[in-house]
């Protein structure tokens, strides 16, 4: 770190990752400025913020100068930032230091990093490990995303204080990264799309998310979900221990001795790695079938390390899910809360919604979108419902759109939706705030929306 002290230093993009890396830096008596694209008005929350850090920084919003690239001794750019961007580009030329949030990151860690890779699910497989490792009486860190920047680590006693560094990691993350060598690469799968800002084809996509496996040694693991990747032929013929998970039977496959790994087999998770384990799932909180192929991925990486079965079986009990994503919040008599506030597009609630086998009662709704035909989902919302109730700008045309429908609420107030959803349960019903729709009528965001969900939950 002692290579910083005293620098002139470049922030590009002023989100929460920003002002981490301002906190960074200035423990190291560093002159910041700061960079954005956006406006000056459309920064004013953190402007304000800005100007109360001591000492102060520099600004510069609504354009990136190319002197203020070459002015600086070294560049940190945050996660939404294009690595290709011009001045990024000018600053290298010139002999600056460039790193991403994340690549300065993975420069100053010294601890073992389990790097979560893949299209989907990258956030839940990261928490579970995380939860597991410390249930296992590890210290961990969990993050690599704008919500906790891998840089985080770094700032909390230098990273001396933990055991192992959890990392979800993005193509676009892994785009001009270099050595990074994490000990453990998890692999979930690979989605059909692509952010077309940052990469040209497909097949660029694929071969940067893939090259993260090249750095794997023989003593190094990679965990790979089998249903989603089994014919990869590069990730066959990586150069490392690989162990597998499926939510189908090995045995059923006809693969049981040809692999290692965690499968799905009599209503039991099945791991033969080091030992053999199996783990029951009766008692499993999350719900859905991508949370249950993501619990496969953490047992398997678990198992890898050593885990003990005491602490993975724990795991699949104890864990309550992402914070706003099929969050499992508690069960007061005999009825169970889960938080899904993140679901803002009515696909998301209606996958949520076919997640659950208890019957459900739905809170519903948000700002309005006269674009969008609510007839649409009508169906799917009746019949994997047995209550709903709705709230928001958007819920009287959502109402006409669920016709006849007897058990249908409207009330005019998100508190009142909480009131009105418990006084219609009963015992074996889950209570479900999955909106289908933005959070900006009433709240700044879904986190917030989320949040106060919770709190009305604990205070019935």
């Amino acid at each position: 770190m002692e290579r910083f002290r005293g620098k002139k230093v470049l922030i590009v993009g002023i989100g929460r990752t920003g002002f981490t890396l301002i906190n960074f830096f200035n423990r190291l008596d560093c002159s910041i400025r700061v960079t954005d694209i956006k406006p000056i008005f459309d920064l004013n929350k953190a402007i304000k913020k800005l100007k109360k850090i001591t000492p102060t920084v520099e600004m510069t919003f609504g354009e990136h100068r190319d002197e203020d690239f070459l002015d600086a001794d070294v560049v940190v750019y945050s996660k939404a930032v294009n690595p290709d961007l011009p001045q990024l580009e000018l600053a290298r030329r010139n002999g600056k230091m460039v790193y991403s949030e994340f690549g300065l990151g993975n420069l100053l860690c010294k601890k073992p990093i389990i790097a979560v890779c893949g299209s989907y699910g990258r956030t839940t497989v990261s928490h579970m490990i995380g939860f597991c490792l410390q249930l296992d009486g590890k210290k961990v860190f969990v993050g690599g995303t704008s919500e906790n920047p891998f840089i985080e680590m770094i700032n909390q006693n230098n990273g001396e204080d933990y055991d192992y560094a959890v990392v979800e990691v993005s193509a676009v993350q892994l785009k001009r990264l270099t050595n990074f060598h994490p000990t453990m690469v998890v692999f979930t799968n690979i989605g059909e799309k692509y952010p077309m800002t940052h990469f040209n084809s497909m097949g660029e996509y694929i071969e940067t998310k893939l090259g993260v496996i090249k750095s794997l040694s023989p003593n190094d693991v990679l965990i790979v979900n089998f249903d989603q990747l089994a014919n990869n032929s590069f990730i066959r013929n990586a150069n490392c221990a690989k162990y597998w998970y499926s939510r189908r039977s090995f045995v059923d496959l006809g693969v049981m001795d040809e692999i290692q790994g965690t499968h799905f087999h009599n209503r039991r998770i099945n791991s033969n790695i080091n030992y053999h384990s199996d783990f029951v799932v009766s008692k499993m909180r999350i719900v859905g079938q991508n949370n249950r192929e993501n619990l496969l991925a953490a047992v398997t990486a678990c198992k890898a390390i050593n885990v003990s079965d005491k602490s993975i079986q724990l795991l699949i009990e104890k864990f309550p899910g992402i914070p706003h994503r099929l969050e499992f919040l508690l069960e007061k008599n005999g009825v169970a809360f889960y938080n899904d506030s993140k679901a803002e597009t009515m696909e998301n609630m209606i996958e949520s919604l076919k997640a659950f086998k208890k019957p459900i009662i739905l809170i519903a709704g948000g700002k309005d979108n006269e674009e969008l035909n609510f007839e649409t989902y009508a169906e799917d919302m009746i019949n994997n419902s047995r209550v709903l109730v709705l709230v928001g700008e958007c819920k009287e045309r959502l109402n006409r759109s669920l016709g006849e429908h007897g058990q249908t609420f409207i009330v005019g107030s998100f508190e009142e939706s909480v009131l009105l959803a418990y006084q219609k349960s009963r015992t074996g019903d889950v209570i479900l705030l999955s909106p289908g729709n933005p959070s900006t009528d009433f709240f700044r965001d879904y986190e917030e929306r989320g949040n106060y969900y919770k709190k009305l939950v604990y205070q019935l």
